[in-house]
């Protein structure tokens, strides 16, 4: 058992590590998801289609969440990109942060 939770942080740590708010958010919702459906499921005999669910649930709302925290824009032409990138692929123009 200890060697799947050793497994499982070292798994954690690289798929959160130089990754975009969006990745890290369905990253994290997914896990998150996945644990809580595997406990509720757990209790009703049905653990691993529990976490399957949570999983695809968490994933796909910490996807939301995720990419609506930092967005870039373009100044010139309005369009939102994620905050990997650096410059507008239309025009060129260095993007900003989107003010929530």
């Amino acid at each position: 058992m200890k060697v799947n939770q050793l497994v499982l942080m070292v798994f954690m740590c690289f798929s959160l590590t130089a990754c975009t708010t969006t990745q890290t958010g369905t990253t994290v919702g997914s896990l998150g998801g996945a644990a809580l459906g595997g406990i509720i499921g757990h209790q009703s005999g049905n653990g691993l289609t529990g976490a399957a669910i949570g999983a695809v649930a968490g994933g796909a709302g910490g996807y939301a969440v995720g990419n609506a925290m930092k967005q870039k824009f373009c100044p010139v032409c309005g369009r939102h990109f994620d905050e990997s990138v650096k410059y507008c692929p239309y025009d060129g123009t260095e993007l900003k942060y989107r003010q929530n």
